[in-house]
């Protein structure tokens, strides 16, 4: 049976600290069961004629996907916009913008660079708004990083996260917070040059401290990885910032998961998954990493038994799909 928050309904997500921590871990368990659902071979009318716009400024491949299908499943529908196929910020302003389309959508789902632009849909359009990664957080992912977690442990609380690599950028923001709300432990191992704005350390280790857990930053990879149970990484640029690439590289290449890194961890042989959001440079495959090979994760790490990328790639479709449905279901399908 399907269970979620009727006080999330309406709701926007902007930020994970939009939601107290019950509301985000029901979130989570709704996920599951969303997933149990669809692999039972169930389509549903919880979504029935909702329709969401998909408002892109950044190109994607999982959360695109991830945000059509998940209505999809549901008997609702999606449009994809992309800066071409609207005016927004352009001939015409945001604001003006979210008050049309939320006359014609009942949610929009956002993926672009300001944070102020996604917090002026939600102000002005009227109807849920979602996160789908500005250049300051990424709280859909994280959602579905927890869920991964959870389903490979069976538990969040007392675990320990550690994040290797650009300290700062929107998901090393996000996972801090999601994991402090999760109780789980979270290691940023990052250097000097990349940490996290010291506003969202406070507010995550407050966070963690009320949820028995802790927030730590270390400029040493190999002992804050230590105890690790989930390894994380992401690119070493981030959209948006591809002047800055050889210099990134220079500075994070002591950083990149590799078998040593692993083996710090202590938990190699035992209870120890990796995950990176995408796409990942691991191999000599992309126009990135074909001269410079692997950056911020080995190929023997990302193809081994304990990466479960793709997993946490497919969980992405299932807690979008859990906000929608807890922002906008059909009760009278249920």
């Amino acid at each position: 049976m399907l269970r979620w928050n009727p006080e999330l309904y309406g709701r926007s997500l902007l930020r994970l600290a939009d939601l107290t921590d019950e509301e985000m871990l029901n979130v989570i368990e709704l996920s599951v069961a969303l997933k149990a659902r669809r692999r039972a071979g169930v389509r549903g009318d919880l979504l029935k004629r909702r329709q969401v716009a998909l408002i892109f400024e950044k190109s994607s491949t999982r959360t695109r996907n991830s945000a059509s299908v998940a209505i999809r499943d549901e008997g609702g529908s999606a449009e994809y916009l992309t800066k071409s196929d609207i005016h927004l910020g352009a001939k015409e302003s945001v604001k003006d913008t979210a008050r049309v389309l939320g006359r014609i959508f009942d949610g929009i789902l956002f993926r672009g660079f300001a944070q102020k632009t996604v917090e002026t849909l939600a102000e002005y359009s009227g109807v849920p708004v979602w996160n789908g990664l500005t250049d300051d957080f990424h709280p859909t992912q994280i959602l579905a990083d927890l869920m991964t977690i959870q389903e490979n442990f069976g538990r969040l609380k007392g675990l320990k996260v550690a994040y290797v690599g650009d300290g700062r950028n929107n998901v090393a923001n996000s996972l801090m917070l999601g994991c402090a709300k999760a109780g789980v432990n979270y290691v940023n191992c990052t250097p000097a040059e990349l940490l996290p704005d010291p506003a969202l350390v406070k507010e995550a280790g407050e966070t963690a401290r009320r949820n028995g857990a802790t927030v730590e930053i270390f400029n040493d990879p190999a002992k804050g990885v230590a105890g690790a149970n989930v390894l994380y990484t992401d690119v070493w640029v981030s959209m948006g910032e591809e002047a800055k690439k050889e210099k990134r590289l220079r500075l994070l290449r002591p950083y990149q998961v590799n078998a040593e890194l692993v083996k710090a961890t202590g938990n190699a042989g035992g209870e120890l998954i990796f995950l990176h959001c995408l796409p990942a440079f691991h191999d000599h495959e992309t126009a990135v990493t074909a001269e410079s090979g692997a950056l911020e994760v080995t190929d023997d790490v990302f193809e081994a038994p304990f990466s479960k990328v793709f997993d946490e790639a497919e969980n992405r479709m299932h807690t979008i799909k859990a906000l929608y449905v807890s922002a906008m279901a059909d009760l009278s399908a249920i």
